[in-house]
């Protein structure tokens, strides 16, 4: 790991937020971003006290960290995925533009996962980068997680966090699309959670420039009406799903009416129920298989 000087991390720091505020980006990114990579507190930065400290040890040289804090400022490059990780409920997760950055609105996904209180076999259908089936190992202490992507590089990442968490052994890994490749598992599930593209094609180009242009669009692109996985999901998740077994889908605001009909429709689902997250917005549908 290399080794930098308090002093030059101080001087890195002067010139990072500086060079912030010219650019318009929030300066408080540059002291998140140190201790996400040099494992500095909010007290030391706030002190300067780490300037004496003779030896700090960053996950990446001075330099490159230099080019990538570049590119955040002039191509808007998420700092995520500058720190190369993500505080993602109790977890740091490692983060890469082939996975999106998971976001806290979705952690309360989980929640609903524990109130549903199913154990068993779980399936997080898109795992990413892993977040979803990670948190459910850790609050469904006896439940097996499948997680399935269907791109290779996303799922090496969910591997290599789950290998990292210490989840490798309860977290099964899976590479196709959705529910084929759980074809072994039809009628077993306890049950399934996925965040699913759900974005209008025709909005991803309007989103922020740091998702637009940086995440990956396999993860953001729903279709026509954003809807198009997760009615791909509602169709075939009956059967994998045992009776009473409940299926979490986390949508768009401005979706909770065409997903609940969606699921009405299917014909499969009892005690539909639309959750909001914490800023209001209908974000999740919970279904049970009758």
């Amino acid at each position: 790991m290399p080794v930098v000087s308090g002093r030059e991390l101080w001087q890195w720091r002067q010139d990072a937020i500086a060079a912030a505020s010219l650019a318009g980006v929030p300066t408080e990114e540059v002291d998140w971003l140190l201790m996400a990579v040099a494992g500095l507190d909010k007290l030391a930065l706030r002190l300067n006290s780490y300037q004496e400290r003779s030896h700090i040890s960053i996950l990446l040289p001075l330099a490159q960290l230099s080019r990538q804090w570049e590119q955040r400022l002039q191509d808007h490059f998420p700092v995520q995925y500058v720190a190369g990780m993500v505080g993602w409920r109790q977890f740091s997760l490692a983060v890469n533009p082939s996975v999106l950055i998971p976001r806290p609105e979705t952690e309360y996904l989980i929640d609903l996962a524990v109130g549903a209180n199913q154990e068993g076999n779980w399936a997080d259908l898109g795992t990413g980068s892993g977040a979803i089936a990670i948190g459910l190992a850790a609050a469904l202490p006896s439940a097996t997680i499948h997680a399935v992507d269907c791109s290779p590089e996303a799922l090496a990442t969910a591997q290599a966090n789950a290998h990292r968490l210490g989840f490798a052994h309860r977290i099964h890994f899976y590479l196709g699309s959705w529910c084929e490749p759980l074809s072994s598992l039809q009628g077993q599930l306890s049950g399934i959670a996925a965040n699913p593209p759900y974005i209008p094609s025709a909005m991803v180009p309007q989103l922020q420039p740091e998702v637009a242009k940086h995440e990956p669009h396999l993860a953001l692109d729903g279709g026509v009406d954003g809807l198009d996985c997760i009615r791909q999901i509602v169709r075939v998740a009956p059967a994998y799903l045992k009776p009473g077994g409940v299926l979490l889908l986390e949508m768009m605001a401005g979706q909770a009416s065409s997903v609940t009909e969606l699921l009405h429709c299917q014909g499969s689902y009892r005690q539909i129920s639309i959750h909001s997250d914490l800023a209001g917005i209908e974000r999740f549908a919970c279904a049970i298989v009758c």
